[in-house]
């Protein structure tokens, strides 16, 4: 256990909790811009041929699950009593609000994640995107649009198939988890070396997989060590931009990770940037770019989805993932399927019909 009594000490609780999100999201914003990490490009990447953001992509994925279900085999970190396994979550909102958000990702040219290492790195379509998240997030999480997500959210919970643990599903311990997440490894590696990834690329994939296992690690010790009862959590990014959104409105005075992980991944993609110069002002009328509409219609869907999801790509795909919660599972597959569907109705005639195609992520 990381002894992070000193650190509380000199920052309180919720300086303590803001510090460590900062560290976290200081890595992830690094990697992910180093690693052009994203998920639109995987997806995208494996209908067309090029598979080598998809290699990155499952990198990351496969250190996150491999990672934590690592702490959790061995006793280090116990999620029993987080969100995922403590009450019943919605597997309806997961799989309507993944199709949602997918859709929104490819309208909007990225996940929320990859917005915000492209705005720190000077793109103004992704600042005017993540506005849009942002204020959809909040409402969708705490106001106008909370009988909307709770009418969906309801309709079918993972209380109605026993539970959210998949491993507990097919009666399989907890070293089971550790197998998959190898299995999950040896095929990011094969599908790296067949794909000629970059092993720069590559190694910004597996930290951002450790960025994941980093945050269950630090909030789980961080539960163990406060007076305030807290969960375990890891990365985030819709959930942050709309409790920082009830931050900006006085609608909360309480401030933590979630705050942390933000102003850490828009600082490390902005210094990335800046160091291996890719810092670069973008607008809408740039070449390449899609039409202005699309980036304010996909973070509606995205801010809206993302909380009914209850999380983006990385929230739910990553650090759900990392836990075999099937609703995150559930998720991440929608977001995935319902991007491909969308890329293909879309995006994919416009390629054929247009050349030389536009670059697959923003």
């Amino acid at each position: 256990m990381i002894d992070l009594v000193p650190l509380i000490d000199a920052l309180g609780e919720n300086g303590a909790a803001l510090a460590g999100g900062a560290a976290l999201g200081l890595l992830f914003g690094i990697a992910a811009q180093r690693s052009a990490f994203c998920t639109r490009s995987a997806v995208i990447g494996l209908m067309t041929g090029e598979r080598r953001a998809a290699a990155i992509w499952l990198a990351g994925f496969a250190t996150a699950v491999l990672g934590v279900q690592w702490l959790l085999w061995n006793g280090t970190v116990d999620v029993t009593e987080t969100r995922f396994f403590s009450t019943a979550q919605s597997l309806s909102g997961a799989l309507i609000g993944g199709g949602l958000f997918g859709l929104g990702m490819v309208l909007a040219r990225g996940c929320v994640s990859r917005h915000m290492v492209l705005a720190a790195s000077g793109n103004i379509r992704a600042l005017v995107t993540l506005a849009f998240i942002a204020v959809t997030g909040l409402a969708t999480y705490s106001g106008l649009l909370v009988p909307a997500r709770d009418s969906i959210g309801g309709l079918w919970s993972t209380a109605a198939i026993g539970g959210n643990d998949l491993l507990a599903h097919g009666g399989l311990t907890q070293g089971a988890g550790v197998v998959i997440g190898l299995a999950l490894a040896a095929g990011a590696l094969a599908l790296a070396v067949t794909a000629r990834a970059s092993l720069w690329r590559l190694a910004g994939g597996i930290a951002v997989g450790l960025a994941i296992v980093g945050g269950w690690y630090f909030t789980y010790d961080l539960s163990l060590q406060v007076f305030e009862p807290i969960q375990a959590e890891s990365l985030s990014f819709i959930r942050p931009l709309a409790t920082t959104g009830e931050l900006a409105t006085g609608a909360s005075d309480g401030f933590g990770l979630d705050q942390g992980v933000l102003i850490g991944a828009l600082a490390g993609a902005f210094l990335a940037a800046l160091a291996f110069r890719d810092f670069r002002f973008a607008g809408f009328g740039d070449a390449g770019a899609a039409a202005a509409w699309r980036y304010p219609l996909g973070g509606v869907l995205m801010g809206f989805g993302g909380i009914l999801a209850v999380g983006c790509t990385i929230g739910a795909g990553f650090t759900g993932g990392a836990v075999l919660a099937v609703s995150s599972l559930a998720g991440l597959a929608a977001m995935v399927g319902s991007a491909a569907l969308a890329h293909a109705i879309i995006d994919a005639p416009a390629r054929v019909a247009v050349r030389p195609a536009a670059a697959p992520a923003e």
